[in-house]
């Protein structure tokens, strides 16, 4: 009897302390810029949600993409590296599907929680392996994953197919030459399913959703409908669904800007079902909520970005290193822990989303990252440590770095051209808006160098190889 009492008041120590854990939800948006949204000034496009889930969280001003472009951008996120660090530095194509896979060796913050007692789970587009891969999420952390496997296939949102795990679900109807089955609301159920099956356990749920990334498209719903007459509109002509449709190709849409407008509306509406599934199974109090998105806003398949003021005035879009391809949203919600209605203007970047993890859950193991723990400025106690620098690359259209020194950004241009290399220097404190580059010679030199220092190069992603 003794024995019985024992075994079942461990059992219940073991239950408590699981219980305990915080359960975390991580949203990503895609080519959402930070000015898309109500919480960062967006004055047309409706986002109640996201303007509640500030209301009760922090906002972060000065957060940092990992790049201005997807996969990249991705990888710093999971694996808490910049990008001059970080396995895979580009959108490297593997045929026929599929992008360059994280590698055996690399770790990711799924992993981490895995090991800790975490189920996980991610739904939405992956883009960092196919399955079977290295890089497959079933490999890299996650018990499930449901949606786009490969990046390109997330160009159409009525798509042949989306992966369940490693089963490949055929969507009937979709054949590239009719518009039937919508994958964002197959990727939602999924999504609030896992809520449903893992409300007992602590879970990591990360929502990498496909909105509002082109192609411009949607069901002839609400959200169309509230803005389907709002706007003066000029049609976007593009790869249409039919006998010439390609998979990465955008679709035509009559009024671009009434269904980017949607779209976002759209993705403020399934992060109000994530946030009230959580509530009706009693799970708020003990979830970590946090939204970002992976880069800048976009100009593809009709985007009107300079319409919405996307950027929230900043310089640049998506694939740019100025501000407005790389600064993003970054709000978090953890009830009774993170002060609510509260900005901070602390400076971050994807790649301290790891240690912050690491944190969290008191995780001791010494992970090789560039990022620090932001937890302290969450739940503002402590010693918030800073950033010496930030640094990005971006490996298309001849090659571009960036690093940020305290209120000063460099900026590299054609880096893979030595002969036509130039730089760009900023002072943002004075200049947010990075409208006229400035002179010194002393700050340029002394960035110059933190570039460099800051670049390892990569065999499968070189940059600046030509130099030697």
């Amino acid at each position: 009897m003794r024995k019985l009492l024992l075994s079942s008041l461990l059992f219940a120590a073991i239950q408590l302390q699981a219980q305990e854990k915080p359960n975390i939800v991580l949203i990503l948006a895609d080519d959402l810029g930070i000015g898309d949204i109500g919480p960062y000034g967006q004055k047309i496009i409706s986002t109640p949600n996201l303007d509640k889930l500030a209301a009760t969280g922090m906002k972060f001003s000065n957060f940092y993409a990992g790049t201005s472009v997807c996969a990249p951008s991705r990888s710093s996120l999971m694996t808490g590296q910049h990008t001059g660090h970080t396995y895979v530095r580009g959108n490297k194509e593997i045929e026929p599907e599929g992008q360059e896979p994280l590698a055996d060796s690399i770790r990711t913050f799924a992993m981490i929680l895995q090991e800790h007692g975490y189920k996980t789970g991610a739904f939405g587009k992956w883009g960092l392996g196919m399955v079977g891969t290295s890089g497959d999420p079933n490999r890299k952390g996650f018990n499930e994953f449901f949606g786009y496997n490969c990046q390109r296939q997330s160009h159409r949102y009525f798509p042949t197919h989306l992966w369940h795990n490693d089963q490949r679900i055929d969507l009937n109807g979709n054949d590239l030459t009719k518009m039937v089955t919508y994958a964002p609301e197959l990727i939602q159920k999924q999504t609030l399913a896992f809520i449903d099956n893992n409300k007992d356990q602590p879970f990591f749920l990360f929502v990498p959703t496909v909105l509002p990334h082109a192609e411009l498209t949607g069901p002839n719903d609400e959200f169309y409908k509230k803005y389907e007459n709002a706007f003066d509109e000029t049609p976007h002509k593009g790869n249409d669904y039919g006998p010439n449709a390609t998979i990465p190709g955008y679709a035509s849409v009559a009024k671009p800007r009434a269904t980017y407008a949607a779209m976002v509306s759209r993705m403020d509406h399934y992060v109000g079902e994530i946030i009230d599934r959580l509530d009706s199974l009693g799970l708020s109090e003990n979830t970590i909520i946090i939204f970002s998105s992976d880069n800048g806003a976009h100009r593809e398949g009709g985007a009107d970005p300079e319409f919405f003021n996307s950027t929230a005035g900043l310089k640049g879009f998506k694939r740019d290193l100025y501000e407005g391809g790389i600064r993003t949203p970054l709000i978090v919600k953890w009830s009774e822990r993170v002060a609510q209605n509260v900005t901070t203007a602390h400076i971050s970047a994807f790649w301290d989303i790891l240690p912050t993890i690491q944190e969290i859950v008191s995780d001791n193991n010494v992970e090789k990252t560039d990022g620090i723990s932001i937890l302290p400025t969450l739940l503002s106690q402590g010693n918030q440590k800073q950033h010496h620098q930030l640094y990005w690359e971006f490996h298309e259209d001849g090659g571009r770095q960036a690093v940020r020194y305290k209120n000063y950004k460099l900026i590299k241009f054609k880096v893979k051209d030595p002969a036509n290399s130039y730089y760009e220097l900023y002072d943002l404190e004075r200049d947010p808006q990075e409208k006229t580059p400035i002179k010194n010679k002393k700050i340029s030199n002394k960035l110059i160098k933190l570039l460099e220092q800051q670049h390892v190069e990569s065999e499968l992603f070189p940059l600046t190889a030509s130099k030697r």
